[in-house]
């Protein structure tokens, strides 16, 4: 294995080793799916362990995120919206960061049924800290490339993300 090549997952490393075996056609591009498969695995552990010293999970960290965003706050089924999850996924989140004191449901002023979601003030310092570190680990992921394979990478991800979209349509 070349010095650079990243380790797949036990469970890719069998599929792989099992299309060799079957002589399945494309065995280099079912290697490259399973080694972006296994970055993305690698990313989300490392996320996580990034985001545990705060008590955050990634649904929690993308909530602040947002809400930082909004200081006069945001309505639960924005928050889901832009998240991209569920109103019931988000009043769970919403519960834990309640409870952990980083964020305030208030009733709305005009209608007494809505809410809006506000940042605490120890939410607010949360949320720049954890910006801050999270941005640095972030950016330091790709930090070793040069601003060419920055492009190039960037160029060949689309290309790829274009034959998923070309095939769901």
């Amino acid at each position: 294995m070349a010095q650079n090549q990243m380790q797949l997952e036990q469970k890719y490393k069998a599929l792989l080793n099992e299309a060799e075996q079957r002589k399945i056609p494309g065995i280099e591009g079912i290697q490259l799916c399973f080694q972006t498969l296994s970055l993305a695995s690698m990313i989300d552990r490392d996320c996580a362990i990034q985001l545990a010293p705060y008590s955050l999970s990634e649904g929690r960290f993308v909530l602040l995120f947002l809400l930082d965003a909004a200081p006069e706050g945001l309505a639960p089924k924005v928050l889901a919206e832009r998240a991209g999850i569920t109103r019931a996924t988000v009043t769970g989140l919403l519960d834990g960061l309640e409870r952990d004191a980083l964020i305030e449901r208030h009733a709305d002023a005009d209608d007494r049924r809505a809410l809006t979601i506000r940042l605490t003030q120890q939410g607010k310092e949360m949320a720049k800290t954890v910006f801050e570190h999270h941005s640095r680990w972030i950016a330091s992921i790709f930090g070793n490339l040069s601003s060419q394979e920055h492009s190039q990478l960037t160029a060949l991800l689309g290309k790829v993300a274009s034959n998923l979209i070309n095939d769901m349509s």
